[in-house]
């Protein structure tokens, strides 16, 4: 059974300069200039052999290997730790681990709860460490449920992306992301989603960069995350201070307003 995965390349400016592209906005992504916080999820990926994944187009094996069959794998959240920035032009290595693992059990029956440890390295010292939280759930399960109406947002800072198909697919292109919820329909009513599922990740890494956005520095942070409900189908997603001010924490909001996801970030530990 494999324990670890290692991987290492050079930190190059082109993943960078994609998703700015497709965020409309402009990133330093020269020689040397930092990638901006939790855009390191489009670097270091695991590449998968075709073979080798599942008919949902997630890996049926590495870290994490799915407990069982026609077992459904959800992202539930994770923490990630900036101890420095990741720059641009110079080698790194990733090693993914896992951390813990637990089996229970719920309403739609058996669930595994795991944590994946991620650990970049560059200039022989540790620049980002990283938990993420994955949920398997059994198969014909429920749907997670609606989200409840919220509060109206907080006035203050925020994020508006408009999150159509054609974005949808460059996402999953640059973080290699086969996962079928994102661009296959059919798959969607499968799993029990009325529409394509906008990807968790990037609504936390959109929340990540309204504290870039307004000045805050994640170096010597913790961010937090946590998906609360699926957002689907074409829409406006918005990312907004929490009730407690951008300090406290930021949200990610559909377009009727209810909560995607919450994050929060405190001094790493």
């Amino acid at each position: 059974m494999t324990t670890t995965v290692r991987r290492e390349e050079i930190i190059a400016a082109e993943p960078v300069e994609s998703l700015a592209a497709m965020l409309g906005i402009e990133v330093p992504s020269g020689e040397g200039d930092a990638v901006p916080p939790m855009w390191h999820w489009m670097y270091l990926l695991e590449r998968t052999a075709q073979n080798e994944l599942g008919e949902d187009g997630h890996p049926v094996v590495g870290i994490p290997a799915p407990p069982g069959p026609g077992r459904r794998r959800m992202f539930a959240g994770g923490r990630v730790t900036t101890l420095a920035p990741l720059r641009i032009g110079r080698p790194a290595t990733k090693v993914i681990s896992l951390a813990r693992s637990v089996d229970k059990v719920g309403k739609t029956g058996p669930l595994t709860f795991t944590t994946v440890l991620h650990e970049i390295f560059q200039d022989g010292e540790l620049v980002i460490r990283e938990e993420q939280d994955i949920v398997y759930r059994a198969e014909g399960g429920e749907p997670l449920p609606p989200a409840k109406p919220a509060a109206p947002a907080p006035k203050g800072p925020r994020i508006e992306l408009h999150v159509d198909e054609r974005l949808l697919f460059r996402f999953s292109a640059l973080t290699y992301n086969a996962h079928r919820i994102h661009y296959d329909r059919d798959w969607c009513e499968q799993e029990g989603y009325d529409g394509l599922v906008i990807h968790g990740p990037l609504l936390a890494l959109l929340a990540g960069d309204l504290y870039r956005r307004e000045g805050v520095d994640l170096t010597g942070k913790t961010f937090s995350y946590r998906l609360v409900s699926p957002l689907t189908g074409s829409q406006e997603c918005v990312i907004v201070p929490g009730p407690d001010g951008l300090a406290a924490g930021a949200e990610a909001r559909g377009a009727d307003g209810t909560i995607a996801a919450v994050a929060s970030i405190a001094d790493a530990a």
